[in-house]
């Protein structure tokens, strides 16, 4: 007899490789609880609960009398939501995995080298800081009633529809390819050389497999990464590369950009995140789930996503505003340097 999984969301970058991958599972039946607004997204085999979770009420009603070997929450984001999915599954799963972020982890970094033990603490970023509250509620739930969490931490994971980079605009990476494409700069935070670690999204659900339903993730916090690292340099330009354009990273100190971009929350994005140099040492992850590997490397996976992107016209999302704004602030820089020179 299959084991019974729930997902609350199930079809964004993270959960979607890891639905594909339940559906064609011969262990578990996966069902999604979600709006139902990325119908198509559902592979076959996999059943879905139309529900608003935010709707506590409505949802508790569609799941009466249902019990579940493993839920997960791959969007819940604020204390109010975790507390919400202790109140509906309490009692009602064998575990509850909740995705946290390795953003979590402390900032400025003390050290590069990152274990699920670096202490818990971002200044630079709400979300980061709304996220270290909903795993201390959970593991105080664990401590004190039982409550069977696993806690998941990834880092900058990526799909098929976005291509990971440092700096972007609101309606996500198409305008800085556009501009590779164009011959125009790209702007990169500082000089481009921290190192960076970026996983596929298929590589991080065969982690994430591996710790449904496992004793021994019980009560724990895992990263799920991969183990390459590149500098930003080396990754944008491997995006020309694929594109076959020349790169033309235009450097920028990351306080500066934060200070000219209110609107683009850089603070997080840059000082509480990308800036620094992060290592993730994934041995934890790698005793509880045996034969762990990461085997798609970032040149081979972007590409991949690049070629989609191409391929599919309303993946391009112009964004102009963002466009202009990186020509101001290139314009503002070169002046900056001739009036230093003159």
């Amino acid at each position: 007899m299959k084991k019974k999984a729930l997902f609350i969301g199930g079809t964004g970058t993270i959960s979607a490789a890891i639905t594909r991958q339940l559906a064609k599972s011969d262990e578990w039946e996966l069902t999604l609880l979600n709006r139902g607004t990325r119908s198509e997204a559902v592979p076959a085999g996999v059943k879905v609960i139309k529900a608003d979770i935010s709707d506590e009420a409505d949802t508790a009603r569609k799941l009466e009398g249902l019990q579940w070997d493993c839920v997960c929450d791959f969007i819940g984001f604020v204390p109010a939501q975790v507390e919400r999915d202790w109140r509906l599954f309490n009692g009602k799963t064998k575990q509850y995995m909740y995705i946290s972020s390795a953003s979590a982890y402390q900032k400025p970094s003390v050290n590069p080298f990152i274990t699920e033990s670096t202490p818990l603490a971002n200044p630079h970023w709400q979300y980061s800081r709304d996220k270290i509250a909903c795993e201390a509620f959970l593991l105080e739930k664990f401590r004190t009633e039982g409550f069977p969490i696993t806690i998941i931490r990834p880092s900058h994971t990526y799909d098929e529809r976005n291509v990971p980079l440092a700096v972007h605009g609101r309606k996500g990476s198409w305008q800085v390819l556009k501009r590779m494409l164009d011959g125009k700069p790209v702007i990169l935070h500082g000089d481009g050389t921290s190192q960076w670690t970026l996983t596929h999204n298929t590589d991080f659900a065969k982690g994430f497999i591996g710790l449904m339903g496992n004793a021994h993730a019980l009560g724990n916090a895992f990263q799920i990464t991969s183990d390459e690292t590149l500098t930003w340099r080396q990754i944008y330009g491997i995006i020309a590369d694929v594109l076959g354009v020349e790169a033309k990273p235009y450097y920028v100190p990351s306080d500066f950009l934060d200070a000219v971009a209110p609107d683009l929350d850089l603070e997080g994005e840059l000082l509480g995140d990308k800036s620094w140099t992060v290592l993730f040492d994934n041995k934890k992850l790698k005793r509880v789930v045996p034969g762990f590997c990461c085997t798609t490397r970032f040149d081979q996976g972007v590409r991949k996503t690049i070629e989609n992107i191409l391929a599919h016209p309303e993946l391009q999302l112009p964004d102009p505003e963002f466009d202009a704004w990186c020509d101001r602030v290139i314009a503002a820089m070169e002046k900056a340097k001739a009036s230093l020179l003159e």
